[in-house]
């Protein structure tokens, strides 16, 4: 907040410092509090809220002795880093059951620094976003999730065990897993626990040839056995969804019931050109050249109700189409910014805002209007967490939580920029989906790209606006 003035107008962004956010990352690493702000009681009254269902505002503790020191010198890091960072690139003044644990109990989405893998995975991290309980599926989703992984680094005894173990799961646990699929789809999730065996026995069948090390046929066996995990992966999803309760409802706040809302999921498409300034024209992905970036993105409604309808809302009409891309630095690729300050709604008189939402693991709502460190539960886990390349989110102003309008940002992420678990991003700013194709062309598109088309493949249907 002590900070010039000329840092914090609109437009004025300075420039990226690498080393100032990596001597950031590590000083946060190393303290358990990655980011404190003054305690709620200083902030404005209309800024202090409670969490839905909660009955007290829950202040944040400030830590005592060396973890202050070190809390206040990893915040005055984090400022300074943040300054070029999306959350404070230009926008109007400058990015039903509970939730179940994820698959594995949560070891695929630990920092690397556990030793464990960082699930990066963005259908994987969907489909653990799903507000389903049942722990069979769980466990058949956690087989072939690390079989698909171990076939990447050519672990075969090990992928092979993994599907040998989805296939008895998916043969033997029908009943305990069909428990859980809606009443009316019992027969297509039958079918699907068929097909998904099927398909892992394919891959089987693949990984147990007898091919020469480094053999064009070992490459043909490991690519043959990944399609068709793949393909499990796909239909374990469809399975996954099916069990989704019909009558699953996140319950909106009265304060936000002129707000757009998703109910369920979306996809949306953005192809992207390149920009007049460009030499060739071409997306330049590792020698391969592309007319097209085109993109596709799945947006979550489970878990972020309102940022996911406020986004569907502005695809539909047209917010994005002919939009310029606004930054891209290594870190993330963003746009949304306008002259007027974002969406400003026909008859109003000033841009549409919407709340900072936050599904924190275990809880049945998301948390709205703060964040998990203003709440005091700055180690709490997020059910969509910034761990995936294309990861989306929503940019606000550095200061006010609830001032996000149109501007939102992919994640460009690095597992050791950007640390599972102890990034500057989980819990502070909105996660609302993730990029599930073309999410590798991102790493060419620049600023002054030009958004050719943006529109709604499906799921439209889901998005509930205001009568």
């Amino acid at each position: 907040r002590d900070r010039p003035e000329h840092a914090r107008r609109p437009g004025v962004v300075m420039p990226l410092n690498k080393l100032t956010r990596a001597v950031a990352l590590l000083v946060l690493a190393s303290s358990s509090h990655a980011f404190v702000r003054p305690p709620r009681s200083t902030l404005p009254p209309s800024r202090v809220r409670c969490r839905s269902g909660a009955g007290s505002v829950r202040m944040a503790a400030m830590p005592d002795g060396v973890d202050k020191l070190k809390s206040r010198l990893g915040a005055a890091l984090l400022a300074s880093a943040l300054t070029a960072m999306p959350i404070a690139a230009p926008l109007t003044a400058f990015p039903q059951p509970s939730h179940a644990a994820p698959a594995g109990g949560g070891k695929q989405n630990a920092p690397t620094s556990s030793g464990s893998r960082v699930n990066k995975d963005a259908e994987s991290l969907l489909r653990n976003g799903l507000p389903i309980s049942n722990k069979d599926v769980r466990k058949l989703q956690l087989q072939i999730e690390q079989s698909k992984q171990d076939i990447k680094v050519k672990r075969i005894g090990a992928a092979t065990g993994e599907a040998n173990e989805a296939r008895k799961i998916a043969s033997n646990s029908v009943s305990a897993i069909l428990k859980s699929v809606r009443a009316d789809e019992q027969e297509a999730g039958k079918q699907l626990l068929k097909d998904i065996d099927e398909q892992m026995g394919v891959a089987v069948v693949a990984l147990g040839e007898q091919n020469g090390q480094g053999s064009v046929q070992e490459r043909s066996a490991l690519d043959r056995s990944f399609e068709a995990e793949s393909n499990a992966a796909t239909m374990l999803s469809r399975l996954e969804e099916l069990m989704v309760p019909a009558s699953f409802d996140v319950v909106i706040p009265e304060e936000y019931k002129d707000l757009p809302v998703l109910k369920g999921r979306a996809e949306i498409e953005f192809t992207m050109k390149k920009g007049p300034d460009d030499d060739d024209g071409k997306f330049n992905i590792e020698g391969t050249l592309y007319d097209r970036a085109t993109v596709k993105m799945i947006i979550d409604g489970y878990n972020a109700p309102i940022t996911g309808g406020n986004f569907v809302d502005l695809v539909d009409k047209g917010f994005y189409k002919n939009m310029r891309i606004q930054r891209s630095d290594g870190f993330v690729v963003q746009t949304g910014e306008n002259d007027k300050g974002g969406y400003i709604p026909p008859g109003a008189s000033k841009a549409r805002t919407i709340p900072l939402e936050i599904m924190v693991q275990g809880d049945k709502v998301p948390m709205w209007g703060s964040t998990i460190e203003e709440d005091g539960r700055g180690s709490a886990a997020t059910v969509l967490p910034f761990q995936s390349y294309g990861a989306l989110g929503m940019a606000r102003t550095e200061f006010e939580d609830d001032s996000a309008s149109a501007q939102f940002f992919w994640l460009l992420f690095d597992s050791d920029l950007t640390p599972a678990g102890k990034n500057l991003l989980d819990g502070i700013y909105t996660c609302f989906g993730y990029t599930t194709d073309g999410a590798d062309l991102l790493a060419d598109v620049k600023e002054g790209d030009i958004i050719e088309s943006a529109r709604v493949v499906s799921g439209l249907g889901n998005l509930k606006r205001a009568e």
